[in-house]
């Protein structure tokens, strides 16, 4: 539930109005699916114990067809070829009334439920009597489960023109479901319409923004409409002011689609859809947002202050970092209970709750890496390579952060940790977006971490995209971010390549393959098979798929490491040779990530075999041979082109961490660059160097090149083995 919708939780009783947008098709006949859908939903809410007022309208464009239609029956072909008047509006709304009602009761009969008809205009409002008498029969049909059923009675509006006619208590069925929702003391306002919400311009200008939460002071100048609904009153323009209206009085108000099928159930979960009005909007929307440039720019500033400081200050910023989660592990466990509560409710995936869960112990854990992470030897400013060019000409090549940085992240709250440690670390400027499923435990986490950073590098260092729809914005970024890191799916991967110009460190799947050999120790390899599957199946280290020397068939070692997969609770799937020998379901693909307890196993004729299997079906993450044979070893090692490649060893060894790179950022599986675990190494790039005293090249006369390599020298080492900084950035 987004922290802005929460107060869903407490609502009992809510107005929904339905625009003639919703009710009519663009030929202006009655959308009966569309209006279907909405009842449907309606008798959900009441089954859910919610009290439900319906506000429709539609009744002077279903009579405008309808009289269209007589006319046309009732006209010589001479009539019709005269300019035709248009329709009175109160003729319509009387002709069209009746048969709107008529689809509407026998819409909710179909479903078993109850409603029921009320006509009003806003001279009625005028009168106390009618008002009290209003509430009187509202209040008993909601007892009796019935829904009411509001229209405004345009047939007898004493406003000479209703349809545009803006006078009155009320002036149309926006304002008419606003005025209600106050007079029945409704939790919640929610107006359907045939868009997604209030836009920053038009909603067909691909330029226009959805709005999530209207703050009047900031989005009153911003906000340009279109043309006007094609069929109703006021179109947005009018739903915006009644929304305003009502939200100023405290009634929350959300504009919507009415065109999904699950829409009104989506708002009241807190899902962050439409636009939602709110008397305290002040507090989840700035007056000035940052913008994806703003915000990238601000981290690039605040590295090069990061930058600035000496090792012994980096060094006890991460440790104030540590100390900080330390400290607020209770917070930071309250909002993590809270996302796992809503992925429990979502029905999630074990495998992604086992991602997003922070387990006893993690935050103590994390903080111990942060701190491997400060006591490292300083890799910023570290001199590579140092060559005299001629004599007094000195280039030194060293290492430099890469500047800005993105990195899209799954739903691992702990991600997040780890990633914003390395930047600190390697002096780079962060931007982060994690999974929704995770959003309140990133959100603490941001908050903690940015509040222990230095006040003289400030909070911009790290910033926090909370939408998907800032991501393409950033991916324009080419002249701003350096590097971007997105952690998941081949298919994420793939789409973010496809939409930057900015290099991508891709960390795709990880179907990582443990092979056993003819000549391995069975008892060896059942451990280390597992400790790869068990240990963590939902990580992107654990064994996915088992493939074994068909040897192992014939003298039953097979069927032992098998019976230890099963008797653990590992649903195994078979390849061909698989399915045949040992009787098991077929895979469905050998290239699977199942990050849960399952996993694929295939019988293979040597390690030439499995070798290409894994180049064939592999992501190029972490392969494994078990072998008491060192030349079969050394082949694998040398042969398989993964980013790791084990002998011996379980799989889950492929950690920035085990490694002791201190944490890491992905795991990379591409080839340039960096591969393997990233960690500090893989966030920073090279700057050259040169110290000169008046040198010219002047067509290089009078240059004598030395190109003398000083690196082993002396004066080298104390360089090297200084306090060095970084005063700058690459870019």
């Amino acid at each position: 539930m987004d922290p802005s919708r929460e107060f869903m939780r407490d609502v009992k009783r809510v107005v929904v109005k339905v625009g003639t947008a919703v009710v009519t098709r663009p030929d202006g006949k009655l959308a009966l699916g569309r209006l279907g859908a909405v009842c449907e939903q309606v008798k959900e809410l009441l089954q859910e114990g919610i009290e439900v007022i319906f506000v429709t309208s539609g009744a002077v464009g279903v009579g405008r067809q309808k009289l269209r239609h007589q006319r046309m029956m009732n006209s010589s072909f001479v009539d019709l070829q005269r300019p035709q008047s248009d329709l009175d509006g109160k003729a319509c709304a009387a002709v069209g009334q009746s048969g709107l009602m008529a689809l509407y009761d026998h819409l909710f009969d179909l479903l078993d439920v109850a409603c029921a008809q009320l006509l009003v205009t806003d001279n009625d409002f005028k009168n106390p009597a009618f008002r009290e008498q209003l509430l009187d029969t509202c209040h008993t049909l909601i007892g009796l489960r019935v829904v009411p059923v509001f229209n405004e009675n345009d047939a007898i509006s004493t406003r000479k023109a209703p349809y545009k006619d803006s006078t009155g208590i009320f002036w149309d069925n926006d304002s008419l479901a606003a005025l209600l929702a106050l007079e029945l003391k409704a939790d919640l306002l929610i107006l359907l319409s045939d868009v997604e919400g209030l836009y920053t311009g038009p909603p067909s200008d691909p330029k226009s923004k959805l709005i999530h939460t209207y703050l009047k002071e900031k989005h009153d100048d911003m906000v340009t409409f279109g043309e006007k609904s094609r069929v109703g009153r006021g179109g947005m323009t009018a739903k915006v002011y009644a929304a305003w209206n009502a939200a100023s009085a405290g009634i929350p108000v959300v504009i919507t689609s009415g065109f999904g099928s699950k829409g009104l159930q989506r708002v009241l979960c807190g899902e962050k859809i439409g636009t939602l009005f709110h008397k305290d909007a002040n507090r989840w929307v700035a007056l000035k947002e940052t913008g994806a440039r703003e915000m990238a720019v601000a981290a690039r500033n605040a590295s090069r202050r990061l930058q600035a400081l000496s090792t012994a200050e980096r060094r006890q910023a991460l440790l104030d970092v540590a100390d900080a989660l330390e400290a607020n592990e209770a917070l930071i466990r309250a909002e993590n209970d809270a996302d796992l509560e809503i992925a429990h409710q979502a029905k999630t995936s074990p495998s992604l709750i086992g991602r997003l869960t922070i387990k006893q112990g993690k935050i103590t854990a994390l903080a111990n890496s942060i701190r491997v992470l400060a006591d490292m030897k300083e890799p910023v400013g570290k001199i590579l390579q140092r060559t005299e060019v001629a004599e007094g000409l000195v280039l030194e090549k060293t290492t430099c952060p890469l500047g800005v940085v993105l990195v899209i992240f799954e739903s691992r709250p702990d991600a997040l940790v780890q990633i914003a440690s390395l930047a600190i670390r390697s002096g780079n400027g962060l931007l982060l977006k994690g999974g929704k499923e995770a959003m309140r435990s990133n959100a603490i986490l941001h908050k903690v971490i940015t509040d222990a950073l230095p006040k003289s590098v400030g909070p911009a260092l790290i910033g926090l995209v909370t939408t998907r729809e800032e991501i393409p914005d950033l991916l324009k970024l080419d002249d701003t971010i350096d590097l971007v890191i997105p952690r998941g799916s081949n298919q994420l991967v793939s789409q973010i390549k496809e939409s930057t110009k900015i290099p991508v460190l891709g960390h795709a799947d990880g179907v990582c393959h443990i092979y056993v050999d003819k000549a391995a120790d069975v008892d060896k390899a059942q451990r280390i098979i597992m400790d790869s599957k068990l240990d963590y199946p939902a990580a992107c280290n654990a064994m996915e798929t088992l493939l074994v020397h068909e040897a192992l068939v014939e003298d039953g070692r097979l069927e032992k490491l098998v019976f230890a997969l099963q008797s653990a609770g590992v649903s195994l799937y078979g390849g061909p040779r698989a399915v045949e020998k040992l009787r098991l379901p077929k895979a469905a693909n050998f290239h699977t990530e199942y990050s849960a307890l399952a996993c694929t196993v295939e019988i293979v004729e040597d390690e030439n075999a499995a070798i290409d299997h894994i180049h064939e079906f592999g992501s190029a993450h972490t392969d494994c041979i078990v072998t008491e044979d060192n030349d079969i070893a050394e082949k694998f090692l040398q042969s398989v082109d993964s980013a790791a490649i084990f002998r011996n060893a379980s799989t889950r060894f492929c950690d920035g961490a085990r490694f002791g790179l201190g944490a890491e950022v992905g795991i990379s599986t591409s080839r340039i660059h960096a591969r393997g675990p990233v960690g500090v190494e893989g966030l920073l790039t090279t700057r050259w160097l040169l110290r000169g005293d008046g040198h010219l090249v002047s067509g290089d006369r009078g240059v004598v090149y030395t190109h003398r390599n000083l690196s082993n020298e002396e004066s080298f080492k104390s360089l090297a083995n200084g306090d060095a900084s970084c005063n700058g950035s690459a870019h």
